[in-house]
């Protein structure tokens, strides 16, 4: 017994060891030791950790723990402050908790842990028990406990899925040429997500710039996890009861985004590369004289001397501001690419200049790093020092000299050959001072910061274009996004719909993809579908690689080139709306791509890999994007009641149908009580539209309105007030639609309102305007421009199928109230 007793003694020794042995390697936060209560803000030391929770409004509150005591605080990404909220917190010596008028926050004491509720005290989310916040050396972590049937959302751009459950991701910003469709990660670090549960949802930010980690039960089925390789765990939590509030929360922290160009929201044709200068020309002529409207025409890195950054190919350019003039003329916008790597070379102004400024990051003995890329060996601007962004904006006053109209920021992860910056690369980092694991994914983001404040400032009063590769949470303030260097293939088309759906729900509205593939050659029947998808993308932008096949419009025959037409056409038509979508996004966050989720939430068929693809463009329109070589998709339709674009015909909500597919057609609906304003066809936005204004009403059970917003589309004169502005409500139960009385200084483009009832199929509908009797009349002018005569299924607007009426009136200023 002695003996036995011994050895299970020995047994449990070495056991405990073990244990203990393991726990050396986590420091958890351990027992709360000390409180103090400031207000807003609660200050906890426990037995290994320093703790701050602060109320940022009813609905954020802001976590943050270190080891040591908190460093001074400092955020690229939050521009948002603390508002003045009524906060109640009480404790005893087990618990503290914080209330305000949305949420409740309790923290245990033995040993801290963190759960946020409802008032009534239903659990949004927790901490893990036995988990919560620990490090592992300097890599920190916290652990939540994973609700049942919990779907994840958001994250930015992210591979895969619409619901991250059962995956983890990395951030750390990376150059992926040709990424796979589950490659991670890629280009740019957005650390927000969504957690959707037992109908309730909320929103986590972890705002750390190091190398991070989010695991949504992958290799687990405990816990969701977030942490980084370095720094504070600091993160803001938000609970509302819809999402599109989460995101109106997540971008009063992040900022908003400013009101793009009108010019950039039409399309776009680039090539990786065009050049010389007389092809330049041909493909603005042709896309003129094939009546393909366009805005934009992009330059890769071919118009550079040797890539060098701020030069151009005198024998390739030799007149760049007249080449502009002559495009302008032809209401042509020209983008250029930067790189942020200046050659090393003697005699190159802009590396000369960069010397004497004194702008580069270095490494600790103070020498610069020199890195390899397209002009060879570069030194690279810290943009995290003023003096390297005030350098960079000073260069960029030569493009805007010569009349360049958008900067498109690329190879900003940052990258170079190798893809293995050195850690030991030291940056200002505001003056704070930073190694490169710690800045290397904000990089991106000063550097369209610098693009940004430069071409405003070298522009006067003109709204600069930025287009960006990478970046961090906030760079919506800055600049749009594309998903970067993708396949032309079908399932990298999908893959960039719910690429753009995730950075909708994560802050980021302004966002596209290389619509027709940048590596590879579609087929033709993929690049029409592409080319269909593409116009109602946010940013519409066709781009190729330079070992691809040419991927204009013509390119793919004359089938192709029609359909493409028709789809472009109709963007150029919905500009109004489009453009009201836009400046509601610089209001509130929201998305112009609208994953299914934010208005659908506990939906369970909009999580599933059938049905995870489709979205709304705006409010109005739910899109079915579907590969280019599929006969036969399944549609769902969530609530409501959805007109088919085409025929008017009405499909009831909650219902999952099948449909025969055409290359010449793309499956879209719009939703019931929708407002839809309209103009007539131009070929880009320096033309003048038709004096009418079409305002598509579809009829429904709910009610609805729509700010419709005008401005000259390219000056900051909105921010004076000059704008035109109103609120424009659909009433069913009173049968009444209002537009409201106008708001701003600025005189609306069309002196006239065209008023297309869709559905209000009644024989001689009588309608009333400000208590003017008016007849509506039979109109067959339907809202899709015409269908391709190679169309199959033989339809062809107008369409008899479809009951619309309509009627003309002024377009007064003051209040107009239309009973019918």
């Amino acid at each position: 017994m002695k003996l036995n007793s011994a050895f299970a003694l020995a047994v449990l020794f070495t056991l405990c060891s073990g244990f203990l042995h393991a726990q050396n390697g986590v420091k958890q936060a351990g027992n709360v030791t000390a409180t103090t209560i400031n207000d807003q803000e609660i200050d906890i030391t426990t037995q290994n950790a320093f703790v701050k929770l602060a109320v940022y409004s009813p609905n954020i509150v802001r976590v943050r723990m270190d080891k040591q005591k908190l460093a001074d605080d400092f955020s690229y990404a939050v521009i948002g402050k603390p508002v003045k909220t009524k906060v109640t917190v009480t404790q005893n010596n087990d618990e503290i908790n914080l209330v305000t008028d949305s949420l409740k926050v309790n923290i245990r004491k033995n040993p801290y842990q963190v759960t946020f509720s409802t008032l009534n005290g239903e659990v949004i989310n927790a901490d893990e028990p036995g988990l919560t916040t620990s490090w592992v050396n300097e890599s920190v972590t916290t652990y939540k406990h994973m609700q049942d049937n919990e779907h994840f959302i958001g994250l930015g751009e992210k591979t895969g899925p619409l619901d991250r459950k059962g995956n983890a991701y990395t951030h750390w910003n990376s150059d992926t040429y040709a990424y796979t469709t589950n490659q991670d990660p890629i280009y740019s670090t957005i650390p927000f997500y969504i957690g959707v549960h037992h109908n309730v949802n909320y929103g986590i930010f972890f705002d750390n710039t190091w190398q991070s980690d989010f695991n949504f039960g992958a290799s687990n089925n405990r816990f969701s996890s977030f942490g980084a390789k370095g720094g504070e765990m600091n993160y803001y939590f938000i609970y509302h009861t819809h999402i599109a509030d989460i995101i109106k929360s997540y971008t009063s922290l992040t900022g908003l985004m400013k009101l793009p160009p009108l010019w950039s929201l039409g399309y776009q044709q680039n090539r990786y590369s065009y050049y010389p200068q007389t092809e330049v020309f041909r493909i603005a002529q042709t896309l003129r004289e094939k009546r393909i409207p366009a805005d934009g025409i992009t330059l890769d890195i071919h118009y550079m001397d040797k890539y060098k950054v701020f030069t151009w190919d005198a024998d390739r350019f030799p007149d760049p501001a007249g080449m502009t003039k002559k495009l302008g003329d032809m209401g042509f916008k020209v983008t250029l690419i930067v790189d942020p790597g200046i050659k090393v070379e003697k005699g190159y102004g802009t590396y000369e200049r960069g010397v004497k400024d004194d702008i580069f990051a270095k490494y600790p003995d103070g020498t610069y790093y020199t890195g390899q890329v397209w002009p060879g060996w570069c030194h690279f601007p810290d943009f995290t020092d003023p003096k390297g962004r005030a350098f960079w904006g000073n260069e960029l006053k030569k493009y805007a000299a010569e009349g360049i109209s958008g900067i498109w920021n690329d190879m900003n992860e940052f990258s170079t050959w190798g893809q293995k910056v050195p850690d030991n690369i030291l940056f200002s980092y505001e003056g704070k001072g930073a190694a490169h694991p710690q800045v290397h994914n904000v990089y991106g983001l000063e550097m369209i910061r610098a693009s940004y404040e430069g071409y405003k400032a070298a522009r006067e009063n003109k709204r600069p274009f930025i287009l960006t590769r990478s970046g961090y949470a906030g760079l919506q303030r800055y600049a749009a996004i594309w998903t970067g260097d993708n396949r032309a293939e079908n399932d990298h088309m999908l893959l960039g719909v719910r690429l753009m759906n995730s950075l909708g729900l994560s802050g980021v509205p302004f966002a596209g993809m290389d619509v027709g593939g940048f590596t590879g050659g579609a087929s033709p029947s993929l690049y029409a579908r592409w080319m269909q998808i593409g116009a109602f993308n946010p940013y519409f932008r066709n781009h190729s690689g330079i070992n691809s096949k040419a991927s204009e419009p013509w390119a793919y025959g004359e089938e192709v080139m029609e359909i493409t037409r028709n789809y472009i056409n109709l963007r150029y038509r919905l500009l109004p709306y489009i453009y009201s979508s836009f400046y509601e996004a610089t209001q509130t966050g929201s998305p112009i791509m609208r994953s299914l989720a934010i208005d659908y939430t506990h939906d369970e068929n909009i999580y599933s890999g059938q049905y995870d693809n489709q979205y709304m463009f705006g409010k109005a329109f739910l899109v079915f994007p579907f590969d280019g070589v599929t006969n036969f998709g399944k549609l769902y339709f969530p609530a409501g009641k959805w007109y088919d674009l085409y025929t008017g015909a009405v499909q009831q909500g909650n219902q999952k149908t099948g449909i025969d597919l055409y290359t010449s057609k793309l499956p879209v609906y719009v939703k019931e009580s929708s407002i839809i304003p309209m103009q007539s066809q131009i070929q880009n936005t320096t033309e003048t539209p038709a004096d009418t204004l079409y305002l598509h009403v579809y009829k429904g059970d709910v009610n609805n309105k729509f700010v419709y917003y005008e401005d000259d589309g390219a000056s900051f004169d909105y921010e004076k007030g000059g704008y035109y502005k109103r609120t424009i409500t659909y009433n069913p139960a009173k049968k009444t639609i209002i537009l409201s009385s106008v708001d701003g200084s600025a005189k609306s483009k069309f002196s006239n309102i065209k008023l297309m009832l869709h559905g209000f199929g009644e024989a001689g509908l009588s309608v009333k305007v400000n208590n003017k009797a008016m007849q509506a009349v039979n109109d067959f002018q339907a809202l899709m421009v015409p269908i391709s005569r190679f169309d199959p299924t033989g339809l062809s607007n107008p369409v008899e199928g479809e009951k619309i009426k309509s009627l003309v009136f002024k377009n007064s200023s003051s209040q107009l109230s239309i009973a019918y």
